[in-house]
């Protein structure tokens, strides 16, 4: 016996009915009373709907608003002394645990020293972090450099 092979036992499984087909299908109405809204196809009120009165939702007062500012994931020069990379990128800085949301910007400030040379490619970067990185024989990329590198 393979697993292809196994079946109910006879009788224990009951057909689904098919409405609207026939007598066996409850006939004329298909099971759902006579005319109404519920009766017509595409029947149905919305899941939010409460008979007529104003839904829960617009009861409640409107709160807060949606910030279209960009939120970055900030990264310290003080954290990058743990890592070994002559390059760091945003993969190099998840694998380190620095940062933890993939759909956001990556922003290198300047809070603490770097002592060895590296080159970091980030979204964005304060000045003094640029000054310290490059103080230290790196360079910081960003991408508008790479864009105007591209297009010359």
């Amino acid at each position: 016996m393979k697993l292809h092979e196994l079946k109910p036992h006879a009788g224990s499984r009951k057909a689904k009915k098919r409405v609207g087909r026939g007598p066996g299908g409850t006939d004329k109405t298909a099971g759902r009373g006579h005319k109404g809204q519920k009766s017509r196809s595409g029947a149905g009120k919305g899941s939010f709907f409460e008979g007529g009165r104003s839904r829960l939702i617009a009861r409640l007062p409107k709160r807060g608003f949606n910030n279209v500012g960009v939120t970055f994931e900030v990264v310290n020069l003080a954290q990058l002394a743990n890592i070994e990379d002559a390059t760091i990128d945003r993969n190099v800085l998840e694998l380190a645990g620095l940062v933890r949301r993939k759909n956001r910007p990556v922003k290198l400030l300047g809070s603490g020293e770097i002592a060895r040379a590296v080159t970091i490619h980030v979204d964005a970067a304060s000045e003094g972090a640029v000054k310290a990185v490059e103080a230290a024989g790196g360079k910081v990329i960003l991408p508008e450099a790479n864009e105007a590198e591209k297009a010359e």
